[in-house]
């Protein structure tokens, strides 16, 4: 196929998981010509998702966030299948007596967040793409190349997919993952930090309520976290998520469900009871990678394409949707304007707006995971003194609050309580 039958969009988005959905619902609201290109054969089936056990990968999806879906119009259809509210949580080191905990009465709002499957966010946004006519899918598609686009047919960049088609647009987003074959084509260098941990994954049972309360423990393998579950009406199922060196995962993984529950209980104190493993425990590798830089001109990167980040607080979807939700305003006040997507002026201030907070939590995460990983007495002591100090100072706990619940910096307007969807004057 040559270059000339291109099909035109005014932005090409490489990855169909939560955060290049988000943003294609997001251009395509204020009717955008969208192209959004995954290589799943198919969308989610609706109809299963959020049913029966719940699945493995979740998310902590913030009130901030969850403002952002309800804009979209996925948040009603996701509550209809299955969300998991928690009100307080609950962090203690696991080798002294240091613990911080602090509820959504304290934090000035109804909800902390809430617990839920990453195929119910995203099926929700699914649906809500096939509403959209200026959104064009591309299911069972593979980049093979990215080509800068000039000249006669307008600057900007064309996708070449394997199967031959060309996809042009003024701007093209990389929203394809950690690994970006993307960003590679594009020639974006990335940093990676090993953690030296892989994520222990399930779901459990527990013998008591979980109150929801989201718990986590810094213990001497690593931190593990309790995520509360509502399944079928009941408040006794929870997430887990165990970040650990790779032998103990392999270890953990290997165990049989009864012998895996008994450590999960007896790591957290038997805070909960009797743990009962109900679904298979998968280890997943983590590294934390950060792009050293986040847009070209006429290309930019979301979610973990620009940063992955270790899974401690569960921020990683909330930083994409962020970003999203961000790119899009930028976007949308230009395109107004008359401006193109691709502007390189355009991309710098979404990378500008998005790049500190990003690197902030980064930071932050990695700061947590080396300290709590120190096993030098002074240290641990110090880390305890440290967060029973955090858990009485009015201030420093309530900035700890807000950093939970996604309330920093200046959030986009389809983000703000009462914002708009989309900036005004960003129609045709």
């Amino acid at each position: 196929m040559k270059h000339s039958d291109s099909q035109a969009f005014e932005a090409v988005i490489v990855g169909g998981g939560m955060v290049g959905a988000a943003l294609a619902c997001l251009l395509g609201e204020a009717g955008r010509r969208v192209a959004l290109v995954d290589a799943r054969p198919a969308p989610l089936e609706a109809e299963s998702v959020g049913r029966g056990n719940p699945a493995l990968r979740v998310s902590a999806l913030t009130p901030v966030s969850q403002r952002l879906l309800e804009r979209l119009g996925a948040w009603e259809w996701m509550a209809a299948r299955r969300v998991s509210p928690y009100c307080g949580m609950q962090v203690w080191d696991g080798q002294g007596s240091g613990s911080v905990s602090f509820s959504a009465d304290q934090a000035g709002v109804p909800l902390l967040g809430h617990i839920v499957e990453n195929d119910v966010t995203l099926a929700a946004l699914e649906a809500r793409l096939a509403d959209l006519a200026t959104v064009r899918v591309f299911l069972g598609a593979r980049v093979a190349g990215l080509e800068a686009r000039r000249g006669g047919q307008g600057e900007g960049r064309e996708v070449i997919l394997e199967d031959g088609r060309h996809l042009a647009a003024p701007l093209v987003v990389a929203a394809d993952g950690a690994r970006s074959p993307l960003r590679e084509m594009a020639g974006i260098a990335v940093s990676a930090r090993e953690t030296g941990h892989m994520a222990v994954v399930t779901t459990v049972r527990t013998a008591r309520p979980h109150g929801e309360v989201a718990r986590q423990a810094f213990l001497p393998t690593g931190p593990l976290a309790f995520l509360p579950l509502r399944v079928g009406g009941e408040r006794q199922h929870c997430s887990i998520v165990w970040s650990t060196s790779p032998a103990e995962a392999e270890r953990l993984v290997a165990l049989a469900p009864e012998a895996l529950g008994r450590e999960l209980a007896a790591a957290i104190d038997g805070r909960l009871g009797e743990v009962t493993v109900v679904d298979q425990a998968l280890a997943v590798p983590l590294t934390q990678r950060h792009a050293e830089r986040y847009v070209l001109p006429g290309f930019a990167l979301v979610g973990d394409a620009a940063h992955s980040i270790h899974p401690l607080a569960g921020q990683g979807v909330n930083l994409g949707l962020m970003d999203a939700a961000v790119l899009a305003e930028e976007l949308l006040l230009a395109m107004g304007r008359g401006v193109s997507p691709g502007d390189e002026r355009i991309l710098a201030r979404y990378a500008r707006r998005r790049r500190g907070d990003n690197a902030g939590m980064l930071a932050l995460m990695d700061g947590f995971r080396l300290l709590f990983g120190a096993r030098h007495p002074a240290l641990t002591l110090a880390r305890n003194l440290g967060m029973n100090g955090v858990d009485r100072l009015g201030p420093l706990k309530h900035l700890l609050m807000q950093q939970a619940i996604g309330q920093r910096g200046r959030l986009p307007a389809s983000c703000r309580q009462g914002g708009a969807s989309v900036p005004a004057g960003s129609g045709h």
